[in-house]
Formats: structure tokens, C-alpha cells, sequence
């Protein structure tokens, strides 16, 4: 778990942000992304790392049949960038994205024409 330190105005004092607070965030802007789901496991597939140049966000989603991949992945990208750093203002440095399978939606059954007779449908 890492904590870091950060003054802003150069103050005494300091906020202290936990990883667990950043993954929050990441997890937030992926319920606001559409066409995905979160991976159903306790670390829900997120991994976020400090280093000096940044934060590094690793995460694995699902992704719903029918929505461009890459440009899902972009959005998650541009998503989690925006979030953190106006959040946290922590810079990301990296956001890995890496899509885990998709989700085909169940088939829709036609409901019946209330208009159509019993006698139109058994000749169809």
C-alpha cells in the first residue's frame, strides 16, 4: 500500500492519498465508461502503481459485443486520466488497458402482434 505526501502550497501540512483512494477513482470512471464491465474478483482486475514519473494504471475490463475496441480503450484511457488527476492531482503517466473477453447481449425475442390473428401466425 503506498502513501504519498503532498503539499501543494508548500505549507506546513500534508494530504496523504492511499492507493486504495486512487483505485476508488479508477473505479468510478469505469462505471462511467459504457460498453464495459468491471472483472468480478476482489481486485476487479485494477492494479495502480507511484513511481517517479507518475501514476501507472494497469486495469481488465469486459467489453459488451457491438462498441469499436479501440476506441473503448481510449476512452478508458482519457476516462481515468482526466478523473485522477483532477481528483487526486497526482499526473498519470500510464494507462494499460487490456480487454479480457466480450459479452454478447441474449437474443431478443420478437413479441407478437396483438393485431395479427392465431390463424395468420400458423400459416406463417
Amino acid at each position: 500500500m503506498a502513501s504519498i505526501k503532498y503539499s501543494p502550497t508548500g505549507h506546513n501540512g500534508k494530504i496523504t492519498y492511499n492507493s486504495d483512494i486512487v483505485s476508488g477513482i479508477v473505479v468510478l470512471s469505469l462505471k462511467e465508461t459504457e460498453g464495459i464491465e468491471l472483472i468480478p474478483s476482489k481486485s476487479r482486475g485494477i492494479k495502480v502503481s507511484f513511481e517517479k514519473e507518475g501514476v501507472f494504471v494497469d486495469i481488465s475490463v469486459i467489453a459488451h459485443y457491438g462498441y469499436n475496441v479501440p476506441e473503448l480503450a481510449y476512452r478508458i484511457q482519457q476516462t481515468i486520466k482526466q478523473m485522477v488527476e483532477s481528483m487526486t492531482k497526482y499526473k498519470i503517466a500510464q494507462v494499460d488497458v487490456h480487454i479480457q473477453s466480450v459479452v454478447f447481449s441474449e437474443p431478443v425475442q420478437p413479441e407478437p402482434d396483438p393485431a395479427e390473428s392465431e390463424e395468420d401466425r400458423k400459416n406463417a
